[in-house]
């Protein structure tokens, strides 16, 4: 961290500093960033430059946050300073660059002052969620769905800032950790019953559940349903700071494919109470796909928010009225055994494919930057490259390479096969 500016409330740093440095280095200053993704180990500069996100109706993705930024170019010398008054256009195709248009060496970010947050845990169905989506959507800062595949169980983590001077509520947490894993103690003794489960965490006692047969439908819906009795017993609510709200551990080792999509205009939406149900419907559509094809979908699908990028590479490009949701599909690699890896890498790959062959144009899905993979199949990748051209301007972002990196040193196989 190079400089703090309380006053602007912002923070001058290199590139490689990681966000939960940051993060303490700013405490002193009573400030903090303004959303965070789930984990904080990333360094600020592929935070920014995927166009990393939390989640929060009104929050637009990381990138928004960046201010100015320093490139370096083969060109040598200081590099190139980027901002909105100074490069205007190449900065807002830069900060989330996803790499390509010059090394990010400096940045600087727009800040917020350190507030903690409330948060609140709570199970509902598919048919609460119809009824009280938007109410939530309104009436939290941040919030998300958690979706638990073949049950009518959804995970809702919902907070808000505790206002100054505000007294804490109480915190009311949900059952003892060893009442709220018993449905996993319980099923893991029934089908790996030389398993030991004492001393498991929840995330430890799913992987050990899965292990015994991932891509089994019929197992992981019984691992599913268990774990959705996990969150029933886990209602409750804390009080700590936001970084520490805003970040959750992701379980173990994992597959995951996330993209982002259009749903509407937030401040219309408030306006004239209309619906933001394209989000919803997505996820019925999903939840119906998995189904039809018995997919052997892990725990949770994750769906966030965020308000619109004015960077025209972020996947959430729009303006800061536009509404965007990020759905994440998953599968965990409880196994070390290769072969068994392999198998669900492929079976994985085949779940991300459906879900775009089914939904991918009704929803103008896109895939965000951190997940992307270059496809294999020629056909795919067609459509794949189709895709970044119709969702992004990459005539518009190939110049601007070819004038930073004329040589394409800053090119790899991934970029240069989106970007064709």
């Amino acid at each position: 961290v190079l400089e703090v500016d309380v006053e602007k409330k912002q923070v001058r740093l290199q590139a490689g500093a990681r966000v939960r440095e940051v993060v303490e280095h700013l405490r002193p200053y009573g400030l903090t960033l303004q959303n965070y993704a789930s984990i904080r180990e990333q360094q600020m500069g592929g935070f920014t430059q995927v166009g990393a996100h939390g989640t929060g109706a009104a929050i637009p993705p990381v990138d928004e946050t960046v201010v100015e930024m320093k490139i370096i170019t083969p060109r040598g010398g200081d590099g190139l300073r980027l901002s909105a008054e100074s490069e205007p256009d190449m900065f807002k195709l830069a900060k989330c660059g996803v790499g390509a248009v010059g090394v990010v060496s400096e940045l600087t970010i727009q800040c917020v002052d350190a507030h903690k947050l409330v948060e609140y845990t709570w199970t509902a169905t598919p048919e609460e969620i119809e009824k009280k989506h938007e109410i939530w959507l309104r009436e939290y800062q941040h919030i998300r769905y958690m979706w638990i595949p073949h049950t009518e169980t959804v995970v809702v983590v919902a907070s808000n800032p505790l206002k100054p001077g505000e007294r804490e509520p109480r915190i009311r947490s949900g059952m003892a950790e060893k009442r709220r894993v018993e449905p996993l103690v319980r099923l893991l003794k029934e089908v790996a019953p030389n398993v030991d489960p004492a001393n498991m965490n929840f995330g430890q006692l799913r992987d050990e559940l899965l292990k015994v047969n991932p891509l089994d439908v019929e197992h992981v819906k019984r691992v599913n349903a268990a774990e959705a009795e996990f969150w029933k017993r886990s209602s409750g609510m804390r009080v700590d700071w936001s970084d520490q709200i805003l970040g959750f551990d992701c379980g173990g080792q994992q597959h995951v494919l996330e993209v982002a999509f259009p749903v509407g205009d937030l401040e219309r939406a408030r306006s004239e109470a209309a619906p933001l149900r394209a989000d919803l419907q997505f996820m019925r559509e999903l939840r119906e796909m998995i189904v039809k094809h018995q997919i052997p979908a892990h725990a949770p699908i994750e769906q966030r928010w965020t308000s619109g990028s004015s960077s025209p590479m972020s996947p959430a490009a729009g303006t800061p009225n536009s509404l965007h949701s990020w759905v994440g599909i998953i599968m965990y690699l409880p196994t070390e055994v290769q072969a068994e890896r392999d198998a669900i890498t492929n079976a994985f790959k085949a779940y991300g494919a459906k879900e775009f062959d089914e939904l991918g144009d009704k929803y103008e899905l896109r895939t965000h930057w951190a997940k992307i993979e270059l496809e294999t199949d020629p056909e795919r990748l067609k459509k794949q490259r189709e895709k970044i051209h119709q969702h992004y301007p990459v005539k518009e972002f190939n110049v601007a390479r070819k004038m930073i990196d004329p040589h394409g040193l800053f090119t790899n196989p991934l970029i240069a096969g989106l970007f064709k």
